[in-house]
């Protein structure tokens, strides 16, 4: 990967770790679930009536809009709405990494570095001291659960997305918004009821609605539209098992946030792990990166080199490419009279080309 690929995959990481704070405000107002429909929703719209349908296969929008759209953020904020700080839900979320790289080898048949996944590990213990710091304190276990729920339904999404292939990433996203607001909206309505829901929309003039709602655009314009956006460039371009890793920079960028704004506490201990996301994201990034130039290199030259033909050998060195004559045919074995000296006058090639 490229380092423009790889700072805009960091700016990605950036526009998603500040996302948490936006779904935090909006949480405050809307019950998760119709969130989620009201997110997409109004993506979904200006898609149909707009936007023309991307050239890929109908499968990998549908793949992902449910893996992407419906389980990374039906239990991201469900998760959150019970519970899990957004500092932490940043954190657990970015499991979504991990996830890729093994549904990449698994199921794409990607091949991955040895020093890459020294790297990649790195800085998954980076995330495991960082999640034993603030674990015990700040989140019970089921909103951890569904957090890394909604990281595996991330790492589903990441693999349709790189199957598609898409070199239109924007109308790619956009119409995968299109999958998820009528289940979701369903499924709010039976969870959360009709009441609930109204009283969300009613209040929006409120400070929290309003508040509400600037988290609400944020969500759907900066980070799924943009952010999303670019990342869907990425995938189409990069193996997916070097793409993802760079989400494990969305914690830090979460955690920060939410120290300064929300005021959630940052431990030494918790800032060593966060140092080791770093170095094993970036580390993981550049072997990969090696790797695949050495791949390409390889491949240019099987496709410049010619393969031999069966069955021909090549002239062994020291020795003429012309065939050896079987003994008896050649010039000193002829029959007496086809020899050139014993050829009669006028037939030689001299008199020929005369007469």
């Amino acid at each position: 990967m490229s380092v423009k690929h790889c700072l805009l995959a960091a700016s990605v990481a950036v526009i998603w770790g500040l996302n948490f704070l936006a779904i935090d405000l909006s949480l405050a107002q809307f019950p998760p679930f119709f969130l989620v429909a009201l997110r997409f929703a109004v993506l979904a719209i200006p898609a149909l009536l707009f936007v023309p349908r991307p050239q890929v296969k109908v499968r990998w929008i549908l793949g992902y809009g449910l893996g992407f759209g419906i389980l990374q953020f039906a239990f991201l904020y469900w998760a959150m709405a019970t519970g899990m700080p957004a500092g932490l839900a940043s954190l657990v979320l970015q499991a979504s990494g991990p996830f890729t790289v093994l549904l990449g080898m698994t199921v794409l048949r990607e091949r991955v570095r040895a020093s890459q996944m020294a790297f990649l590990l790195v800085a998954m213990a980076g995330l495991g001291i960082v999640g034993w710091q603030r674990f015990d304190s700040s989140a019970s276990f089921l909103p951890f659960l569904l957090t890394l729920a909604g990281a595996f339904g991330w790492a589903i999404g990441n693999i349709c997305n790189r199957q598609a292939h898409s070199v239109e990433p924007v109308k790619f996203t956009m119409w995968m918004s299109v999958v998820p607001p009528v289940p979701m909206l369903i499924l709010a309505l039976i969870v959360e009821g009709p009441e609930r829901i109204g009283t969300s929309l009613t209040t929006l003039a409120t400070p929290t609605g309003l508040l509400g709602l600037a988290g609400l655009v944020y969500t759907v314009v900066i980070a799924t539209v943009i952010g999303s956006g670019m990342w869907s460039w990425l995938m189409s371009r990069n193996p997916a098992g070097v793409v993802a890793p760079f989400s494990m920079l969305v914690p830090i960028v979460g955690m920060s946030a939410a120290w300064l704004v929300l005021g959630e506490t940052v431990s030494l201990g918790e800032l060593c792990g966060a140092g080791l996301v770093i170095v094993g994201v970036l580390g993981a990034g550049l072997k990969a990166a090696k790797g695949a130039k050495i791949a390409d290199r390889e491949t240019a030259l099987a496709e410049v080199v010619p393969e031999p033909v069966p069955g021909v050998s090549e002239p062994a060195k020291g020795r003429s490419s012309v065939p050896d004559v079987p003994a008896g045919t050649r010039e000193e074995n002829a029959p007496a009279g086809t020899r050139e000296e014993n050829v009669p006058a006028g037939t030689s090639c001299e008199g020929a080309s005369r007469g």
